[in-house]
């Protein structure tokens, strides 16, 4: 008999047997969700038999009072997490008080994003320090649902280069790219169920070309190293791109002084040039620049200019590439035009508008308003 249950003793596991896998979870909680009345965890029965070799699969732990697509499968979750589906639920009309405890809860896990209220009747989201994606998203979606409530509209995020990783989860919740910059990239959103009248992207590039003569009937001209005129010998006018917050006259001079050396004083804006698709399919205003020169002593930009000289006028004319280019022609005839004759450009001067006071350029031709209001005050 004592034989018989030593065998019986030795038979039975020699191990304890493992909690489902549901409750071993449980720890992973977060302590605030843990210790909210109410919110405990459902009872898990424990299955007769069930040992560390049992194949059966635990039941996903889930909150009292909750559906079972509510349920927390460990620490991660769907899309949205825990917050977006009870913010669903919340605003889908529901009244219930256990789902607006538990929305109080999970709103205790988000952080309040920096913003700006714009002039629009919308927010700017200004991010600066370092934010975890998925927090980033739980905070996102809870300021969405408070602004849409707000009335606001349109809802900007300026995300700086270096919190690149905030952009998915943007984009994941509607955002937009609106443009970018060196340094950052700016999202856009609209909140309304309505067509969105947010301002497009900056729709031009601006550029400017000099058309600059001397007292021997010479204009200042170039040969560009790269670009479609590399290699073939081609007299043109100085041209360049106007920068950031620069004046249109401004960058006319800079040009002039950084591919030839010559410094030059602005005249007038002759004329300018409207064209489409011209840049990363962004239009083009190109500017043409009267300037008379200061200096006659050539010191060409050896980066991008292969020659640079003061070529007679005649020889500049009866160039093939002139003869052939309408736009060049009708350069050299307003140049001309105005060195000869009395054709009149438009000079810039400084005026304030209605909602600034910063100054800013108007560009006119003075001359014939002079006139006109010369013969309407007789």
């Amino acid at each position: 008999m004592a034989a018989h249950s030593l065998r019986l003793w030795l038979s039975l596991p020699t191990t304890r047997p493992r909690a489902p896998l549901a409750l071993r979870r449980l720890p992973l909680l977060p302590r605030r969700l843990q210790a909210v009345p109410g919110l405990a965890a459902a009872p898990v029965r424990a299955h007769r038999g069930l040992s560390s070799s049992s194949s059966s699969r635990p039941r996903p732990l889930r909150l009292a009072g909750c559906p079972p697509r509510a349920a927390l499968h460990g620490t991660g979750g769907a899309r949205g997490g825990r917050l977006g589906e009870l913010s669903r639920r919340a605003m889908s009309g529901s009244t219930s008080s256990t789902v607006a405890a538990e929305l109080a809860v999970a709103e205790r896990n988000v952080e309040q994003l920096p913003f700006v209220n714009d002039k629009h009747g919308g927010v700017i989201i200004e991010m600066v320090t370092p934010m975890d994606p998925g927090v980033f998203s739980a905070s996102l979606k809870a300021a969405l649902a408070k602004w849409r409530e707000q009335g606001i509209r349109g809802v900007w995020i300026k995300l700086p280069i270096t919190l690149s990783n905030l952009i998915t989860p943007a984009v994941e919740e509607g955002f937009w790219y609106h443009h970018a910059e060196e340094t950052y990239l700016m999202l856009a959103y609209w909140l309304p169920n309505t067509t969105h009248t947010l301002p497009v992207n900056a729709t031009h590039r601006v550029g400017v070309g000099a058309f600059i003569m001397n007292d021997k009937r010479e204009v200042l001209a170039v040969q560009e190293k790269s670009g479609v005129l590399r290699g073939l010998g081609v007299w043109k006018f100085p041209t360049g791109v106007v920068e950031p917050g620069e004046d249109i006259n401004a960058g006319a001079v800079r040009e002039v002084k950084e591919e030839t050396g010559i410094d030059a004083e602005f005249v007038e804006v002759l004329a300018f040039r409207q064209s489409h698709k011209a840049f990363f399919d962004k239009s083009d205003l190109f500017f043409v620049c009267l300037l008379r020169p200061l200096s006659y002593e050539i010191t060409k930009q050896d980066s991008e200019i292969e020659a640079c000289q003061w070529v007679p006028v005649e020889e500049f004319a009866a160039q093939p590439f002139v003869q052939k280019h309408e736009f060049v022609k009708y350069i050299l005839k307003v140049g001309l035009a105005k060195v000869d004759k009395e054709y009149a450009g438009f000079l810039p001067i400084s005026v304030k508008s209605a909602f600034t006071d910063k100054l800013s350029s108007f560009y006119m031709n003075r001359r014939d308003l002079d006139r006109a209001s010369g013969s309407s005050s007789q």
